[in-house]
């Protein structure tokens, strides 16, 4: 499956330029490269125009072939990052949610500035623990995983702590039906808007609730994303999770974000909502 970004496609791309460096400068046809590895005769030709990607024992090979095997050990580095840009969730989650939590851990740490935008679920940053507990169930049972719910709240719950250190500034972006399409019940989700009424009065932090509009113009609703300072993109899709590191991109996704932001409500007007919104009859 080809990783639903430009980004991902466009670092795939930039491998397999590499790997047609190496067997051009080598004086090699792609059919004599085949042969020599004993692949198929489309295989090189596949990899170079990056619709195959390599295997770890394809880059050594290839490197081998070519004489280059200096360079296997960084071909290689730069494929594991080509595959971390685009994760199913089935493969992210194959060892339980609490891994998934603590794997974004590092992350979270070396961030300075936080946004996040959503459109379906608020932020794990700003959850409470009943709502925490309620998505991460959601998630264990529709995806069929290992049940350590409980192990990763926990995670999620240590992961919170980012924001009370020195240095941390944070913006959160909610479509009002985030606070309608509930998790948990009605008794959850009325200590989530609670929590969420503290929150817009934390000094770092900036929390906005975007109205239910009829006409939205140029911010209508997109993906749920969050930006990591300016280094990357993180968007959360229903097969999997995506990284976006390409600069161009990123700051459509921070254009993005300044927009949605001019139509959102904060501080009282964004408590007033709060306190006027819950899930439908």
């Amino acid at each position: 499956m080809q990783p639903p970004s430009s980004s991902a496609q466009q670092a795939r791309q930039l491998l397999a330029d590499r790997l047609r460096g190496l067997r051009r400068d080598a004086g090699l046809t792609a059919i004599e490269l085949a042969a020599r590895a004993g692949w198929e005769r489309t295989k090189v030709s596949k990899i170079e125009h990056a619709t195959r990607s390599p295997s770890v024992a394809d880059i050594r090979a290839w490197c081998q072939i070519c004489g280059a095997e200096n360079e296997a050990a960084d071909l290689v580095a730069s494929l594991h990052a080509v595959e971390g840009m685009w994760v199913e969730w089935r493969r992210m989650e194959r060892s339980g949610l609490r891994r998934a939590q603590e794997a974004r851990l590092p992350l979270y740490e070396r961030t300075r500035q936080f946004r996040a935008y959503s459109c379906w679920i608020v932020p794990g940053l700003i959850q409470t623990e009943d709502y925490t507990r309620a998505v991460l169930r959601a998630y264990q049972q529709r995806r069929g995983v290992h049940d350590d719910v409980e192990a990763a709240v926990a995670a999620r719950m240590k992961r919170q702590r980012v924001l009370r250190r020195n240095q941390r500034t944070a913006a959160f972006l909610l479509e009002e039906s985030v606070l309608r399409n509930g998790f948990g019940g009605a008794a959850v989700m009325r200590g989530l808007r609670a929590h969420l009424a503290q929150v817009t009065t934390w000094p770092a932090v900036s929390l906005g609730v975007i109205p239910a509009s009829a006409d939205r113009g140029v911010a209508s609703p997109v993906e749920d994303f969050w930006i990591f300072d300016n280094e990357q993109v993180n968007v959360e899709l229903v097969s999997g999770f995506l990284t976006v590191a390409q600069p161009t991109e990123i700051a459509l996704y921070a254009q993005m974000f300044a927009r949605l932001s001019e139509i959102a409500v904060y501080g009282a007007r964004a408590r007033d909502l709060l306190a006027s919104t819950g899930p439908p009859p």
